[in-house]
């Protein structure tokens, strides 16, 4: 079988080693049992930075004026070693601002984990991964840092949140995983428990800034199943997570919140072009105190991307956002006096072109056109309903 011209490109669903960046420069580690440790030690890194220019309104910093944002800026470090032929250490520092709520550009640790495999044969891989763990959310988390393992500039915003990255993106705690290797493809599973990741950005999404409170992230589990047909040129998976915050407020206030998505993912990939389509079910809900209030919110894209002249690439995405499936065009949420329609929900026609320079560098813009605010910060409840972003961005690795 010949494999898809386009997954030497494409972002992989399964990502054991948490980056591609680490799945790469591990391979030459792992080659040999009797290697020295020293020997298989990598050190790589990446930075991005991009210029934002908005109409109407904000994202990620003042891109709405004159001149547009430069406040996202992307700097890593990641290295790895094998102490053993089984056994992976691997951590990334990162050090990211996206607007004005991380403009001192604060070094955190992106992961940091054990990987140990205690079974690997020609068909079958079983291990176990103890740390601060990417979580294997929907098709792109794993690697969202990259940006040379992103299909845009940014994700589709409908499922992979940026103003609510921190507990999608990993937690503290253990994952299972293991690999079945069929005469037709793989199966693979990965299904963890840990405590949930928070933030300010976290904070200001789901609790009202003018109550005073505290938040910490609690018990939280996530577990993914997914099959890739011939090499790759099918790659479908379900992910189920439940993600809990704990809240620290006034006495009537609830005390938890949870977040469970159920997502379906879809990729086709075939010669140079692939096509990428993601589903998902948002349950929410405030417990505890004098609440009990539940929401379920709905999330899809489709996305189309084609590689031409071998380094360039396009991208045409189709990205839909709704809040609260009982009130999809928020209507009930305005009569209520609780901020504007069109902030429960966002549909945005995005499209995208990159260039691969050279190996190390690439140059990327996009473009946006929104209808609705369901994915900018709450602050910006009361600005327009339609609106646009333009962005360009260069990023370089080692």
């Amino acid at each position: 079988m010949i494999a898809s011209a386009f997954l030497r490109w494409s972002n992989r669903l399964r990502c054991r080693c948490i980056t591609a960046l680490t799945v790469a420069m591990t391979a030459g580690g792992a080659s040999s049992a009797q290697a020295d440790v020293l020997d298989t030690v990598q050190v790589h890194g990446f930075m991005s930075q991009a210029l934002i220019m908005s109409r109407h309104n904000d994202f990620f910093g003042p891109s709405s004026q004159s001149g547009g944002s430069l406040q996202y800026t992307e700097i890593g470090a990641n290295i790895s070693m094998r102490p053993t032929k089984d056994l992976l250490v691997s951590a990334q520092v990162l050090s990211r601002r996206a607007g004005d709520d991380n403009s001192d550009y604060e070094p955190k640790l992106d992961y940091g984990l054990l990987d140990y495999q205690f079974v690997t044969d020609n068909s079958r891989v079983l291990g176990v991964q103890v740390g601060k763990i990417k979580q294997p959310f929907g098709i792109y988390n794993q690697t969202r840092d990259v940006a040379f393992t992103r299909p845009g500039i940014l994700l589709p915003q409908s499922i992979y949140f940026d103003r609510t990255r921190a507990p999608a993106l990993s937690s503290e705690g253990v994952s299972v995983y293991g690999e079945e290797h069929l005469s037709s493809g793989m199966l693979y599973f990965q299904a963890g428990l840990g405590k949930a990741n928070t933030d300010n950005n976290v904070k200001n999404t789901i609790w009202d800034s003018r109550v005073p409170a505290s938040i910490d992230g609690a018990l939280s589990s996530i577990g993914q199943i997914g099959y890739e047909h011939d090499s790759g040129n099918i790659i479908a998976a379900l992910t189920v997570a439940e993600a809990n915050i704990d809240i620290d407020g006034p006495r009537a206030a609830p005390d938890r919140y949870s977040f469970r998505p159920i997502i379906m993912s879809l990729q086709y990939n075939h010669g140079y072009w692939s096509l990428t389509g993601e589903y998902a079910l948002r349950r929410q809900s405030f417990t505890g105190g004098d609440h009990d209030d539940h929401i379920t919110g709905e999330s899809w894209y489709i996305q189309y991307t084609h590689r031409f002249l071998e380094d360039w690439q396009w991208l045409l995405r189709y990205d839909s956002l709704v809040n609260d499936r009982a009130d999809p065009k928020g209507r009930q949420f305005e009569a209520d006096g609780r901020g504007a329609a069109h902030s429960q929900f966002a549909r945005d026609w995005t499209l995208g072109l990159q260039w691969n320079a050279t190996s190390n560098l690439l140059l990327s813009t996009e473009y946006h056109h929104v209808n609705g605010t369901g994915w900018l910060p709450k602050d910006q409840d009361t600005s327009d309903q339609y609106w646009g972003m333009l962005l360009f961005q260069a990023s370089w690795r080692f």
